[in-house]
């Protein structure tokens, strides 16, 4: 799902980044996808923004999961 980010020539080491999840589980210890965490951690992706526990556009517009991939 998270896009993984390989070695490069150079040998750097990869890294996993993680996608958020569309709709907040609700649990009390919140999961590492969990949008509310997200958003506090800062690690969301840049134009996103979480209201009513649900993951959405700043702009307002829809988005599927392989748009947001792509913003990852």
């Amino acid at each position: 799902m998270g896009k993984k980010k390989g070695k490069d020539r150079h040998g750097k080491k990869s890294v996993l980044v993680k996608l958020p999840k569309t709709k907040c589980c609700e649990s009390r210890s919140k999961c590492g996808r969990c949008p509310l965490r997200m958003l506090k951690e800062g690690t969301l992706p840049p134009g996103y923004t979480v209201k009513k526990r649900r993951l959405v556009r700043v702009d307002g517009r829809s988005f599927t999961k392989k748009d947001l991939t792509k913003v990852a």
